[in-house]
């Protein structure tokens, strides 16, 4: 029964092994319960306590069962088992949830993973974005394709002595490509006839974005 009345911070889910074993066997003592429910005879003792506050299990001498309509969450407002007193009977699994603060725990924990994996997915999608592919250009009426490696594996032979980048189809410097001097490689374009600040600033919201997608 995944129902927030057996969450953490409600009945717990040693309440729920109990309940179970004692639907399939009534009236077990707690010697028999430790055993057919595998919680601890301490934990069998302090969840036995929490039901029977729901009127929800009874016990006869040393044995425990449950209420009559205990698999529905109601219970029969029976004397407590250790209080002697009225116990608060349970009004369905929806109101024991509501009584112990744990209503629209399972909600909000669906919803939660569901915007982990969303935004897991999003981080990956980033990530493929970043990912460097193959450049087709056009020159001398002629498609090349270029490959696009990582800036740190940009082949020797592709340097040329002033900065430029030797077209590897032709071994001549192709004059809108430069390799940086921190050996990146940067394609230079009319749009790119920016000022240091602006470049810099460039950098530092490409930094931050690869940083906060990674």
């Amino acid at each position: 029964m995944g129902h927030d009345a057996f969450a953490h911070h409600g009945l717990g889910s040693a309440a729920l092994m109990l309940i179970s074993a004692l639907h399939q066997r009534p009236h077990q003592t707690v010697a028999e319960l430790v055993g057919t429910s595998s919680v601890s005879r301490a934990t069998a003792y302090r969840t036995l306590k929490r039901l029977a506050d729901h009127g929800l299990v009874q016990h006869t001498g040393e044995t425990w069962a449950l209420a009559p309509r205990a698999l529905e969450g109601f219970g029969d407002g029976l004397p407590g088992a250790d209080t002697g007193r009225a116990a608060a009977a349970a009004q369905g699994w929806d109101k024991v949830a509501e009584h112990h603060g744990t209503a629209g725990v399972a909600a909000r924990r669906k919803a939660l993973h569901a915007a982990e994996r969303a935004a897991y997915r999003e981080a990956l999608d980033r990530l493929a974005e970043h990912r460097t592919k193959a450049v087709v250009i056009v020159r001398d009426g002629r498609r090349v394709l270029v490959p696009a490696p990582r800036p740190d594996e940009i082949p020797p032979t592709w340097h040329a002595p002033d900065g430029r980048v030797l077209d590897p189809a032709t071994g001549r410097p192709a004059s809108d490509w430069r390799v940086a001097t921190d050996g990146r490689l940067i394609l230079i374009t009319p749009a790119d006839q920016r000022s240091y600040d602006e470049l810099a600033a460039a950098h530092a919201e490409a930094l931050s974005e690869w940083n906060s997608a990674a």
